[in-house]
């Protein structure tokens, strides 16, 4: 079997090589030559079509050391996937060694101490399952099947960031499998340094085994749903929006979200197909006073769809679930902006209106709160004077349709570019951004990165990410 280097070579490996290997794994190791091979290489993004030569199944701590060890000694490329939902596919590499901790989804609640530990493996979905059952919840995303792993891992946002902040600053520590191999937890106690770099770093310094957050009360009943109108009335929709959020309370986030609308249950059937602007509302506070600030939003009237109600919060994480299935082709930029200029959001409609594919959408998402109020060092995912952030999402199903809707995102995102902090998420960050876009995701955090990189991991063991260049080693 040939195995890809980091350097790019290719390494020839003997059976017995190969065999000693896979008997090591307690989860089991799948070659080209398996039958589950295409589905256990596949991502969340169709675009992302890349073959590894092994794909390691973790069951547990010791298959990921076992991988790390193995991956180390050959030099090949190593990719970790948690959920493989990535818009760059980090999870998957060509020729080398796919870490996949998809199985390992367990989640153990402290209600009495407000804490989870979740492995890597979960989605969003299973944890706000499990911490709901009593009335709490981490700040995550708005997709449930994304993987925790890299949401954490890159800053993360969501419902909660604007009562909560990032989902790293509510992470109290993590067991991570290090470049050398060791097991060990990071927190503001135990390795600090390393703490501190993998609440927002990314997959740059080790495989995070175990993630512990801290919980909030919140829900399990909270209002939210989602109101729509048709394009025409976008101008005084995203101005009451624009209004609305100027001076919300932090339990209450609204998404702005322009695109064509799909055929969806909720929505009137004489708008499919068309042009709409939707608001996505999530209220964790008392359900009267959501209705009294969501009142403006509901007295615009014209509505094409109105589901805003009282629902679990556990249903408010999967309601954009459907807007961004695994198969469709995606291709995304992302800004942070300081605030919701009128100007913006009238740019941000008319580039809508243009899009390619009817699975496309750009969409704002209010960030203001808590992450402002902490220093631009207390993590490495910085960004800490933004505001909002401006997400511009082709979706599409054929590949021969590839550069029109890549040229509509790129197309969008120079323009409202213009509105940008400077700053990006390097979650975001699609497969050919490099340096100097993780440069702008990091800002000035960059260098300490740099420093914890080559302490950690000199050799760039892990480089199947948004990779921080190690400084190289004296001597």
């Amino acid at each position: 079997m040939k195995l890809r280097t980091a350097a790019g070579s290719e390494l020839e490996l003997d059976k017995k090589q190969i065999d000693d290997f896979k008997a090591q794994i307690r989860g089991g190791v799948v070659t080209p030559a398996d039958a589950e091979y295409e589905e256990a290489r596949s991502v969340w993004n169709a675009a992302i079509d890349r073959r590894p030569a092994l794909i390691v199944r973790c069951l547990g701590t010791p298959d990921v050391i076992a991988a790390v060890k193995f991956a180390r000694q050959h030099r090949a490329s190593l990719s970790i996937r948690g959920g493989g939902h990535n818009i760059a596919g980090l999870a998957v590499c060509d020729g080398g060694v796919m870490l996949d901790m998809s199985r390992a989804r367990g989640v153990w609640v402290d209600p009495a101490a407000r804490v989870a530990r979740a492995q890597p493996g979960c989605l969003l979905g299973d944890v706000d399952r499990e911490t709901q059952l009593h009335g709490l919840a981490a700040p995550l995303g708005f997709v449930s099947n994304t993987g925790i792993a890299g949401l954490t891992l890159g800053g993360g946002f969501g419902y909660l960031t604007r009562r909560f902040g990032w989902t790293c600053d509510g992470v109290r520590s993590m067991d991570v499998v290090t470049a050398d191999g060791r097991h060990l937890r990071a927190s503001k106690d135990e390795h600090p340094d390393l703490y501190w770099a993998l609440r927002g770093g990314g997959g740059n310094f080790g495989v995070v085994t175990s993630f512990e957050y801290e919980l909030h009360a919140v829900g399990p009943e909270i209002l939210g749903g989602a109101i729509a109108w048709p394009a025409e009335h976008a101008p005084r929709v995203l101005e009451q929006f624009r209004k609305i959020m100027s001076d919300a309370p932090p339990e209450l986030t609204c998404v702005a979200a322009l695109r064509k609308a799909p055929p969806a249950p909720w929505l009137s059937s004489s708008i499919h197909g068309k042009d709409m602007v939707a608001v996505f509302v999530c209220y964790t506070g008392p359900i009267d006073e959501g209705q009294r600030l969501l009142a403006p939003l509901k007295a615009l009237g014209s509505t094409v769809g109105d589901i805003v109600q009282k629902r679990t919060y556990v249903s408010q994480q999967s309601l954009l679930d459907a807007t961004q299935p695994k198969g469709r082709r995606y291709y995304w930029k992302s800004e942070y902006l300081r605030g919701h200029d009128p100007e913006l959001l009238s740019a941000a409609a008319e580039h809508a209106s243009r899009a390619v594919s009817p699975h496309s959408a750009i969409l704002v998402f209010p960030l203001d709160g808590p992450l402002n109020r902490r220093a631009q060092t207390d993590s490495p995912v910085g960004n800490r004077d933004a505001k909002s952030l401006v997400n511009i999402t082709a979706s599409w199903e054929k590949a021969a349709d590839d550069a029109a809707n890549i040229e509509w995102a790129r197309a969008t995102w120079r323009d409202l570019r213009r509105f940008s902090t400077g700053g990006t998420y390097v979650n975001i960050l699609t497969e050919e951004e490099g340096d100097d876009r993780i440069r702008a995701a990091y800002g000035a955090n960059y260098d300490r990165l740099a420093a914890i990189k080559a302490e950690w991991d000199p050799d760039n063991v892990f480089h199947v990410n948004k990779n921080v260049r190690p400084k190289p080693s004296r001597g």
